[in-house]
C-alpha cells in the first residue's frame, strides 16, 4: 500500500522543490502541480507533489494521521 501526505515546500528550484514533514526534509517533482508554491502544502506520493492543498485541508489530514500513530512530528 503507499500512501501520499501532505508537506510543506520550503524552497523551490523550478521544477523540483523542498518539502518538509516531521523536521525531514525530501526533494520532490512539481511537474505534476506546477503553480504550488513555498509556503503550499502539497500531496507528496513516490516523489512527486500531486495536489495542491489548503492549509486547513492539510491540517486535518495530520490530525487524522496523529489518531492514527503516524509520526508527523507535531506536538501532541
Amino acid at each position: 500500500m503507499c500512501l501520499g501526505v501532505p508537506m510543506k515546500i520550503v524552497a523551490r528550484e523550478g521544477n523540483l522543490a523542498t518539502v518538509e514533514m516531521a523536521h525531514v526534509r525530501h526533494e520532490c517533482d512539481l511537474s505534476l502541480s506546477p503553480h504550488a508554491q513555498v509556503g503550499d502544502y502539497v500531496i507528496v506520493h513516490a516523489g512527486f507533489a500531486i495536489e495542491v492543498l489548503d492549509e486547513a485541508e492539510a491540517q486535518e489530514t495530520l490530525d487524522l494521521l496523529d489518531q492514527v500513530g503516524f509520526d508527523t512530528g507535531r506536538e501532541p
